[in-house]
């Protein structure tokens, strides 16, 4: 009971491990299921353009903070002539060109790519409650007119907010709000109002800036309000109070200070352009998972050299067609010559074509088994009777190949990838079948070992076995945990089924 109990759990383990690693990068780090799957990547390109003066030139450009659900591939900054530093105060960084002196306009480019990325749910730390703030009067009554009003029909910070930027944008706002909608301090400046009022509920928010992630030549940035509940921060449309930020959203800077400074010089235009881009899935669920740093990262296949990554693209469907065997021999019952030999010939079929190669297979075997019934007559040893059946089996190969390039056919030139050992240890196998239990027993090994390596075969040139294979190896254990729970099957084989269904008529 001890063993089983074991067994079970290893099985259970195995399986569990492997299944949930692959969930795992499939849901969070986004490795697609296909190998043609694609993914949407935006470039957010800003172009600044000035006209120097005569003196020293500083120009700030305030860079993309974190977006809550977006991530960023890279950026790229293009100033000929001006010095560059990127200067960081928490989580606000700051794009500085700078230059002693310049002659004619200039423009400065700033590139960065962004993709979704649902791991990244981080955006600004928690903030202290803000202080009530002490406005001039009649907006001193008036705010807090309107936070008592609020306060009394919300029921904590979300619907405050949602019910406080209704009101603001009502068509026929209260007085309160009227006054501030119509004061030339605010200028009808719906998040600046908003947070004035919020300040004096003592609900900390900020003012988000950034774009609608759409193709677009020329953009322009697009206001919001985000709030903090003391849990998490919660964004809100200022135009309709709607909360929720669009997944297709970027944030860029946070503040209600302009996005570029400059200093010694003329800011002719600032221009800011989108556009989409597509990227393999694959691609740019490894470019995430060594952005993350994730523990996964430095055990991918991609990292290997490219010579290795294709020596393991082959040897990671070995397992494949390994676990078809088992299926072939313990669940079906097909006869075959030895365990591995179906699966090393299955992989010799992906150069030939499954076609070619079982003409070959068959030709090349069919030939080796009589002249190996002839050196059986000389009485020779097995080593040397070995070696001349593998000498017999590469002459065989070679004048395959000459038959088929004299006749046009290049597929025959493939055949001198076939396992010559293996070929000649089947030639080996099958002629002592025939003397020993009969020339039908081994037609049926030799008939069932092709048949295994030819549905090995098919299933081990599907793209989306190859592609499983290659990007999720964790599935290897998977396919040992299986492998672990069929060896203990001793119940019928399919074979035996169809074999013994007379007897089980006559039993009922």
């Amino acid at each position: 009971m001890t063993r089983l109990i074991h067994w079970l759990l290893l099985v259970v383990a195995l399986i569990s491990v492997g299944l949930s690693i692959a969930i795992y990068k499939h849901r969070v780090l986004g490795y697609p299921l296909q190998s043609e799957h694609i993914e949407p990547t935006w470039i957010v390109q800003a172009r600044i353009q000035i006209t120097p003066g005569s003196g020293p030139i500083k120009a700030s450009l305030k860079l993309p903070t974190t977006t809550p659900g977006m991530g960023q591939l890279r950026e790229n900054f293009i100033s000929r002539g001006y010095g560059l530093t990127i200067q960081e105060t928490g989580p606000a960084r700051e794009a500085v060109w700078t230059v002693r002196r310049a002659t004619q306009r200039q423009s400065l480019y700033y590139q960065a790519v962004f993709y979704r990325d649902a791991i990244n749910q981080r955006f600004l730390p928690r903030p202290g409650f803000p202080e009530v703030p002490s406005l001039e009067e009649p907006f001193q009554t008036a705010m807090l007119a309107t936070v008592e009003e609020v306060r009394r029909q919300s029921a904590d910070i979300a619907t405050f907010t949602t019910s406080l930027l209704t009101r603001i944008n009502s068509t026929a706002p209260t007085e309160e709000l009227a006054l501030f909608l119509n004061s030339p301090d605010y200028r009808g400046q719906r998040v600046k109002i908003a947070q004035e009022i919020l300040a004096g509920a003592r609900i900390p928010s900020v003012q988000v800036n950034g774009f609608y992630l759409a193709d677009a030549s020329r953009t322009q940035p697009v206001r919001w309000l985000a709030v903090h509940n003391q849990r998490e921060w919660l964004f809100f449309d200022p135009a309709t109070g709607q909360m929720g930020l669009p997944e297709n959203f970027l944030v860029w800077w946070v503040g209600a200070e302009p996005p570029i400074d400059v200093e010694g010089a003329t800011l002719v235009d600032l221009v800011w352009s989108i556009r989409r881009n597509e990227l393999a899935a694959l691609d740019l669920a490894e470019q995430r998972s060594a952005a993350h740093a994730t523990w996964l990262a430095p055990f991918s296949l991609f990292n290997l050299p490219v010579q290795a990554q294709s020596v393991y693209a082959v040897l990671m469907l070995v397992p494949v067609g390994a676990f078809i065997m088992i299926l072939m021999r313990n669940v079906v019952g097909m006869p075959s010559f030895g365990t591995f030999m179906p699966v090393l010939i299955a992989l010799a079929f992906r150069e030939t074509g499954l076609l070619a190669g079982l003409v070959m297979f068959t030709i090349v075997v069919a030939v080796g088994l009589s002249l190996r019934f002839y050196l059986a007559r000389l009485h020779l040893l097995l080593v040397p009777r070995l070696t001349a059946v593998l000498i017999i089996v590469v002459f065989l190969m070679v004048l395959l190949s000459l038959a088929s390039h004299s006749l046009g056919w290049e597929v025959g030139l493939s055949v001198g990838l076939f396992p010559m050992v293996i070929l000649a240890m089947i030639i080996e196998r099958m002629s002592i079948v025939w003397e020993e239990r009969g020339p039908s027993e081994a037609l049926k090994e030799g008939l069932g070992s092709a048949v295994i390596a030819a549905l090995a075969f098919s299933v081990m040139t599907l793209a989306l076995v190859q592609h499983m294979a290659f990007v999720f190896p964790e599935l290897m254990l998977v396919m040992l945990g299986l492998t672990i729970l069929m060896g203990r099957y001793s119940g019928y084989r399919l074979s035996e089924l169809l074999r013994f269904r007379v007897l089980a008529r006559k039993s009922r």
